[in-house]
């Protein structure tokens, strides 16, 4: 990063959360952040920097004594770093949400489980990090599934807010049968074209019954 004097003011951390969201923050300046100010001879953004490589590198949460070590960082910057991975962990960590990492189809199935065996169709769009990470689930309709409720226009606007690489589909087939129909097939061309306008990759389109699910990737139709 460049020396926190050098960044215009719109560009600067503080700036760019408040008009763009953090997820427009990199790492380093989401450090900064918590750091404030640099010290003598040292600005936030070198401290930054060395305080992003330490926690790239570690493993688990980080350590006390290891932040204390970082020219720069002292107690209380070292307890405000900790605490935030704490409170991380304690509202994110456990919802079966935030942050799962999304490899193949199956991993899908603990995000929309408890839909599984409902009677109505329920069409969700999970948005995910540059990482393949979630960062959220969202129920998009409730009931029939078509073109008309199913718009880009539901499906993308909370995913741009999210800052969101790409996007995962699913619903649920209440009928049972894991066949995906015309109109499913239909919708996903739709909101993968949408999509690839956007700058937004529509990665899969998961069905799931009680029985199992099946992925239109897999199926050939993405």
């Amino acid at each position: 990063m460049k020396r926190m004097r050098d960044i215009p003011n719109h560009d600067r951390p503080r700036e760019k959360l408040a008009t763009r969201g953090p997820q427009a923050l990199t790492d380093a300046e989401l450090i900064a952040l918590l750091l404030g100010r640099g010290v003598k001879g040292r600005d936030v953004s070198q401290i930054a920097g060395d305080v992003e490589r330490y926690l790239r590198n570690a493993e688990g949460s980080p350590s006390y004594d290891a932040l204390l070590a970082i020219e720069g960082v002292g107690a209380a910057k070292a307890c405000e770093i900790m605490a935030c991975f704490e409170l991380g962990r304690r509202y994110l960590a456990d919802d079966g949400v935030s942050g799962s990492r999304i490899t193949c189809p199956r991993d899908v199935l603990p995000l929309i489980a408890e839909w599984r065996d409902r009677k109505q169709e329920y069409f969700f769009c999970i948005t995910l990090n540059g990482a393949g990470e979630v960062i959220e689930r969202r129920t998009i309709t409730v009931g029939i599934l078509n073109q008309s409720l199913v718009h880009p226009r539901e499906v993308f606007a909370e995913a741009i807010t999210d800052r969101a690489a790409s996007v995962i589909l699913a619903h649920n087939h209440p009928s049972g049968t894991l066949e995906p129909s015309t109109q499913d097939i239909s919708i996903t061309r739709q909101l993968v074209e949408a999509g690839s306008i956007l700058g937004i990759r529509v990665l899969d389109h998961v069905i799931v019954t009680k029985k199992g699910y099946v992925s239109l990737k897999e199926l050939g139709h993405l």
